[in-house]
């Protein structure tokens, strides 16, 4: 797999409010933070772009809220931010897509030159599906990370449920057989994002 030298890494929402086992449930993919740090370091290293997508929610009760502990972004985030010699920029949104959000992200990659993005951060199926979606339609190459994010268990209509992996299954399967996203490991992203 090639990365390209300018792709941008997008980081959405990895906030200390996801930590809330409580208010969220079970999760998945314990190992997703490991995978989210050794992106960020590669991309800070080869002086690659990184975008950190912030959900600002307006939600009562959630832990997204601004002001809230839970709207910062976790520590492996927040030590390494500012550190890397690429360009580097803040999105914050209130709804699901990193497209819908200030700054307007497509305008800044055009404007960059950026045409692939890889994609990591929290949840699978939720703002990291929905915005890998929108940047195919965008007519980006939308490189996923499965294993650098992590998803819950869900209730939804008719009193189905779906685990965190059955929901990360789905969301695979929909995004690379839909063509919106190429589905792939984070060893495949930094073998293919080695310095030149």
């Amino acid at each position: 797999m090639e990365i390209q030298e300018n792709a941008a890494l997008l980081l959405i929402d990895v906030q200390k409010g996801f930590e809330d086992e409580e208010f969220w449930g079970r999760r998945d993919n314990p190992a997703a933070e490991e995978n989210i740090t050794a992106l960020l370091d590669r991309w800070q290293e080869t002086g690659r772009p990184v975008v950190y997508i912030r959900h600002d929610s307006v939600v009562a009760g959630s832990p997204l809220r601004p002001g809230q502990p839970g709207n910062d972004f976790k520590e492996l985030v927040e030590e390494r931010r500012g550190k890397g010699t690429g360009p580097e920029l803040l999105v914050t949104k209130t709804v699901n897509s990193g497209f819908y959000g200030e700054p307007d992200l497509d305008t800044w990659l055009r404007g960059a030159g950026i045409g692939q993005l890889v994609l990591a951060g929290i949840q699978t199926n939720m703002c990291n599906e929905t915005t890998a979606r929108m940047g195919g339609n965008l007519g980006y190459d939308v490189v996923y990370a499965l294993d650098a994010m992590h998803t819950f268990d869900l209730t939804g209509p008719f009193g189905w449920t779906a685990t965190a992996e059955e929901l990360t299954r789905a969301t695979a399967v929909s995004l690379h057989g839909g063509q919106f996203a190429r589905v792939v490991t984070t060893a495949e992203v930094l073998a293919g994002a080695s310095a030149s």
